[in-house]
């Protein structure tokens, strides 16, 4: 809204085109949507329902019981306002992040549920929802009614027809929100991991993929709406920083499935606009294999049992908990500050390697 107001504006005085500055929309969406959550949070969590703690892990598991959960509701509809304010979307794009909210939604009921919603629900409006923005990214970004799509280590656009990219583009969503919401554990785990992901994605979508000079020097499509979407990641990044100020170890409040499934499927989203749906395995490698591990060793037991393969209790496979935050706590002795640090460091350290030769070695 801000964006076109400025072409109203500027004939009156020359200095509000800098409203049209996709920077600087970007750096005042970001800090208005972290001071909002700073506010917000403390006066508003009361109101929000408690966490039941994990008996299934013992002590370590009830930690958490009786701390208000759920907070991924207020940071993400403190965000959405912010959101169209400051960033110029068009019209599937915006239905794209409305979507998002369904998945954070689905997840602040099963928050608020007594009884824990079951797998096959969950997985059901999972599907739904990720089918949905899958959908509307297709109708918001094909040319020519294809999507086109780069790849690592190949310098060709693939065209990709509609009925191959979105049932992949939605398995891609979904498999990541899951992921993610698994990789929730740990104060300030999933937080600050996504966060970091957040911060080098609105990088990528602004300096790269929504810059047409440096998209074509790095043979890669350019899209438009790469530097809105740098704002949308980034007013998100900027109210779950807000949020992570309370989350810090001992948490006073938690997101819930509510902000870590939004969290997890905007990420996946973004990863979509850019362009490689293979960048995912790059910006959140750390998520991915703790949280996504789990996921991939329930499906793999579950397949073992239907073609009658016995899996003994002394196989390794049985022996590594997951997800991988549960492993290193029970079989390894990390605290939680020490699981928090040391795969912080791992991100930082691993992601950028990984991009670098996404990007360069083609």
């Amino acid at each position: 809204m801000i964006y076109y107001l400025s072409k109203l504006l500027t004939p009156y005085w020359g200095p509000f085109r800098l409203l049209e500055s996709h920077l600087l929309l970007l750096s005042l969406g970001a800090f208005i949507a972290a001071v909002l959550a700073l506010i917000l949070l403390p006066k508003l969590w009361k109101y929000l329902p408690s966490d039941h703690g994990k008996a299934i892990l013992g002590k370590d598991g009830m930690m958490s019981a009786g701390k208000p959960t759920g907070a991924g509701l207020v940071i993400t509809l403190v965000s959405l306002p912010v959101i169209f304010l400051f960033a110029p979307l068009g019209i599937w794009d915006s239905f794209v992040v409305l979507s998002l909210y369904f998945a954070m939604l689905f997840g602040y009921l099963d928050d608020r549920a007594e009884v824990p919603w079951g797998e096959l629900k969950k997985g059901l409006l999972d599907a739904v929802v990720s089918l949905s923005i899958a959908a509307f990214l297709f109708m918001g970004h094909c040319k020519d009614g294809v999507m086109e799509v780069w790849l690592p280590f190949c310098k060709i656009l693939w065209s990709v027809p509609w009925w191959i990219y979105i049932p992949s583009a939605a398995f891609l969503l979904w498999f990541t929100m899951n992921a993610t919401n698994c990789s929730d554990g740990v104060d300030a785990l999933a937080g600050s991991l996504t966060l970091i992901t957040l911060l080098m994605l609105a990088l990528i979508l602004y300096v790269v993929i929504g810059h047409r000079p440096v998209a074509d020097y790095l043979l890669v499509p350019f899209n438009q709406s790469g530097a809105a979407w740098s704002i949308v990641v980034m007013v998100v990044a900027g109210a779950f920083g807000g949020y992570l100020w309370f989350n810090a170890e001992p948490s006073k409040i938690l997101m819930g499935d509510a902000g870590s499934r939004f969290l997890g499927i905007l990420v996946a989203t973004a990863v979509l606009v850019a362009g490689n749906p293979f960048l995912i395995l790059a910006l959140s490698p750390v998520v991915l294999v703790n949280g996504g591990g789990g996921l991939a060793k329930l499906v793999l037991l579950r397949l073992a049992k239907k073609v009658g393969m016995d899996i003994g209790e002394d196989a390794t496979i049985r022996k590594i908990r997951f997800p991988l935050h549960d492993h290193c706590k029970k079989n390894l002795g990390w605290s939680n500050a020490q699981v928090l640090v040391r795969f912080v460091i791992l991100q930082l350290f691993v992601m950028p390697v990984l991009l670098i030769l996404f990007f360069k070695i083609r």
